[in-house]
């Protein structure tokens, strides 16, 4: 069911900014945008920052392999708007939307290397037990992922699991595959700042 706060209750500047994103790139503003504008002070301003800084901030993860972090993430929730979103934006920094659509399908036999397999089997355990383990780190660590990488995707994973479950309380509409794709040329170019 979808929550009226993402039609309503935004002040008169942010309604004009709405409008004005509609009428340069022809598409509404996606709801991920509108809710951070909705009490910015409590969950919009932190959560975009936090945002920014996991997916575009420093890290030897490139921006395709948090990408699909978080389009992976998204699939174990089965979110929908997100798992579009971030396969759009993933496939598009990769260059390759066939390796995207291989890891959302079938994980062990998806052509990526070894540390990025094993980071999103960490992820994976993350996401559905809500626990990881010593022993998980180590298993990481020994296809050859540094704890900060470490460290890096875990911002992840905590970011989407978090906006994964907002997207559906609050019944994000899912847009066409054109607008994700305009959507995935924008974060691409400006990150989540």
């Amino acid at each position: 069911m979808r929550l009226d706060i993402l039609n309503n209750g935004y002040p008169f500047t942010a309604k004009l900014l709405f409008s004005i994103i509609k009428a340069v790139s022809g598409y509404p503003l996606p709801d991920a945008a509108r809710l951070v504008f909705y009490r910015p002070d409590f969950y919009g301003t932190p959560m975009k920052k936090f945002t920014h800084k996991a997916m575009r901030g420093p890290s030897s993860w490139s921006v395709g392999d948090r990408e699909l972090m978080a389009a992976f993430v998204s699939s174990l929730n089965e979110c929908s708007f997100c798992i579009k979103a971030h396969s759009a934006v993933s496939a598009r920094a990769y260059g390759d939307s066939g390796k995207v659509s291989k890891v959302l399908t079938g994980l062990e036999t998806a052509p990526i290397e070894a540390p990025l397999r094993a980071t999103l089997i960490l992820l994976r355990k993350l996401t559905r037990e809500h626990a990881i383990t010593a022993n998980d780190i180590r298993t990481v660590m020994a296809a050859g992922v540094s704890a900060a990488q470490i460290a890096d995707a875990l911002a992840v994973c905590f970011a989407f699991n978090t906006t994964n479950r907002l997207a559906d309380a609050f019944g994000f509409f899912v847009p066409s595959p054109a607008a994700f794709d305009a959507g995935a040329r924008y974060l691409l170019k400006r990150g989540y700042g």
